[in-house]
């Protein structure tokens, strides 16, 4: 595959995507990699991809690496994390997203501030329904690892796809693990997620507002407008 333009529903501000290391294990229901495993038998097997760990991936790019999955769940070798970011070091001059459901990881690799690199985690909400099933750490365990990330680090929060929530509990949430942006997105694949109210998400959006946390909306949140 090696580096790929962003298109789609990524990210607007990442330009390119790297999977060097495949697979996940978390199952979560929405996720548009188990519809490729269905619909076109894409292979989700944990493995490390060498070849791509010869991709050039040149410079002045914001690459998100692990689109296709978690390179940061606990099933992946450290010594492939570790290859993965010495790869990003050879390359200086671009930037590299992290997204993981698992953040807990970034803190055993990112224990100074580096401006190479931002971290996200997902937060889709407060509080799972009843009867969302995934193997995913807990939320409350994603939040108290965001917690810890060093000072001055580039860090952000996705509520992608939006479930429904609590505003309080979501917004101290945020509050205080106080990411430098925010992006908030709905269900885009129609997976019947229990999504909040128009009102619920414009009160969300004007209390990160309040509080000076940048947003960053998708397109496909217009849809909860109707």
């Amino acid at each position: 595959m090696g580096l790929t333009k962003s298109k789609g529903n990524m990210y607007p501000w990442v330009t390119h995507t790297w999977n060097p290391i495949k697979g996940c294990g978390y199952a979560c229901p929405y996720c548009y990699v188990q519809k490729m495993m269905e619909r076109y038998g894409y292979d989700n097997t944990v493995r490390l991809d060498e070849k791509e760990l010869s991709t050039n991936l040149g410079k002045g790019r914001t690459i998100f690496v692990g689109s296709m999955g978690d390179m940061w769940g606990p099933w992946v070798d450290v010594d492939w994390i570790g290859r993965v970011i010495n790869r990003c070091f050879d390359f200086p001059l671009n930037k590299y997203v992290f997204q993981s459901k698992n953040p807990k990881r970034f803190l055993q690799w990112f224990v100074t501030p580096n401006p190479k690199f931002i971290l996200g985690t997902t937060i889709e909400t407060d509080k799972y329904p009843d009867g969302y099933a995934s193997f995913a750490p807990r939320i409350n365990d994603r939040f108290n690892a965001m917690l810890k990330i060093p000072p001055g680090m580039f860090k952000f929060v996705t509520i992608e796809p939006i479930m429904d929530f609590r505003v309080k509990t979501i917004m101290d949430m945020i509050r205080i693990i106080r990411p430098n942006f925010v992006t908030i997105g709905a269900d885009s694949k129609g997976h019947g997620l229990v999504e909040p109210t128009w009102e619920k998400v414009e009160s969300l959006i004007k209390e990160l507002g309040e509080e000076g946390i940048e947003i960053r909306q998708k397109k496909n949140l217009d849809r909860l407008k109707k």
